[in-house]
This record gives structure tokens, sequence and C-alpha cells, in this order.
């Protein structure tokens, strides 16, 4: 996977438009001039916990005896399972529910943009090239960056571009995750029937 390739997926997964209602409903009971601080904080500390996950990932496979051919075919079910949810999204409300006060890591950090599927996602693509650390790093750093400027002027995409654009973008965005995910799944399943000796 190159590191355009893994960028975009990241960026996917991490999904910036759909987060938009998410997050401005949990900044609704925030005083006005502390919700960008809110925001920049909850995005820096989402940063820390996937580059955690990025180093520490390919360590946490090994102490559990995980091969990358089983990480990758379960990060594909499950990229998967999260694009169709995108593309179908459940028709009860917001996923984390009301908020009350100022919300800190969870959930806007955790799970809303470090969530599992972005954390197995980083861990993934360690485990599948150590060497390519660096890549990775880049990588995240530019999805990361892409996500933190969208969310930091949801108020403004919000007010422009209206719900039902907003929706359109999202269903996109899950057809695109849902195609790296059917790609992600068979290269695991080719690997694991045809191991490199």
């Amino acid at each position: 996977m190159s590191t355009v390739s893994a960028g975009l997926l990241l960026f996917l997964i991490m999904d910036p438009l759909g987060n938009i209602p998410l997050f401005l409903a949990l900044l609704r009971n925030v005083r006005p001039e502390r919700r960008r601080l809110v925001l920049v904080r909850e995005m820096i500390i989402a940063l820390v916990v996937l580059f955690v996950f990025l180093f520490g990932g390919q360590y946490l496979l090994h102490v559990l005896q995980l091969k990358q051919e089983s990480v990758g075919i379960a990060g594909g079910i499950v990229l998967f399972l999260i694009g169709v949810r995108m593309i179908f999204p459940p028709k009860e409300g917001g996923v984390f529910g009301d908020s009350e006060g100022e919300p800190f890591i969870v959930p806007m950090a955790i799970p809303g943009v470090a969530g599992p599927s972005a954390m197995a996602a980083v861990m993934l693509l360690a485990n599948s090239n150590p060497g390519r650390t660096v890549d990775w790093s880049v990588a995240l750093f530019v999805a990361w960056l892409a996500t933190a400027v969208i969310l930091l002027s949801s108020t403004y995409l919000y007010r422009w571009l209206g719900t039902s654009v907003l929706t359109a973008l999202e269903r996109l965005m899950g057809m695109l995750l849902v195609a790296l995910s059917v790609q992600m799944f068979l290269d695991g399943v080719v690997a694991y029937l045809h191991p490199v000796r």
C-alpha cells in the first residue's frame, strides 16, 4: 500500500464529515469561547493515541501472537461494516447520546476520531511493513490534519453545505471505504493462502 493510499484510508476511517453533526451536538453545551480550544485539545489527544498504536501496535500483535494475515482479514471485515454503516446509517440518533458539560477524551477524541477501526488500521499498517514507519507516520499525520481542518470548520461547513449534502458526502466516503476494505480482505486471504517462503 502506498503512503497516499494509507492516508486516504485513515482519512475515510476518521470520517470527519460524518462526525460534524456529532461534534456540533457535543459542543452545544460548551461556552462559545472554549469550543475551538476543546476541539483542538481533543484532536491532539486523538493524534497521540493513534501514534501510540502506530508505534506500539506491532508489539501488541506479537504478544497476542496474531499473524499479519489474520489482522488484515479482520481489519477488512471491520472496515467493511463501518463503510456499510456510513452508507446506510442507523435510524436512531447519535451513537453517543447527549453530553452534559465539556467533553474530555470520550467521546470526541476516542472513539470519535481515534476509534477502534482507526487504531486497528494503524496497527495493521505498522505490522504489514515495519520498515515504512516514516511513511505511515506521514500518512497518519496528513489524514489527521485534514480531519482536524474539516472539524474545526464544522460550524461553517454545516451552515454552508447543509445536512443533505453532508449526508451524501458521508455515503460517498462509505462507498470508498467499502472498496478499500474489500481489497484489504482479499490481500489478507491471498497472503494466508500463498504465504511467502
